[in-house]
């Protein structure tokens, strides 16, 4: 079992299967694309368990609070962590979070994008640490997103040879 396997596993965390796609919705892209040692990863949302899109689902602001965003968030790493897992095998291949663009799906009025973000950000940093952890950020409140969901996050890594 690999470092980041092992610390999910301590925190009771489990990487969810491949995202469920809601009847009728084809993707045309993969979720990670790898290009010499950088892994590009398409937007994710967040997953349940079982692989579908989990409720409650909406505007931050509006039919979710901010610590409702922020766990939408974690649940999006971890989505994202699965499927970064099935694209390089072992996570323990990234060096570096290089880069994350959050998108939060908000009520007009909602600025408090930046903490709904954190949700993914406080993840990856006590999965990585400081250094392999951080990353550059930006955390921007949209008027829609696909399917509903709360949060969509997009981002860069590094990887070992």
């Amino acid at each position: 079992m690999s470092r980041i396997e092992s610390k999910l596993q301590s925190l009771g965390l489990v990487l969810p299967p491949q995202l469920a796609m809601p009847p009728g919705a084809v993707l045309p892209f993969p979720w990670v694309r790898v290009v010499g040692r950088r892994a590009l990863i398409s937007g994710h949302g967040p997953q349940a368990s079982d692989g579908s899109i989990p409720q409650p689902r909406g505007k931050v602001g509006r039919e979710l609070t901010v610590e409702q965003g922020y766990e939408a968030a974690r649940l999006t790493a971890l989505g994202i962590l699965a499927s970064l897992q099935r694209a390089i095998g072992d996570l323990d291949r990234i060096t570096a979070w290089v880069r994350v663009f959050g998108m939060v799906n908000v009520a007009p009025g909602f600025n408090r994008t930046p903490a709904v973000i954190n949700g993914f950000s406080d993840l990856i940093l006590q999965l990585y640490g400081p250094d392999a952890g951080a990353h550059a950020r930006s955390a921007i409140g949209v008027a829609e997103l696909p399917f509903d969901i709360p949060v969509e996050i997009e981002g860069e890594v590094e990887l070992s040879a």
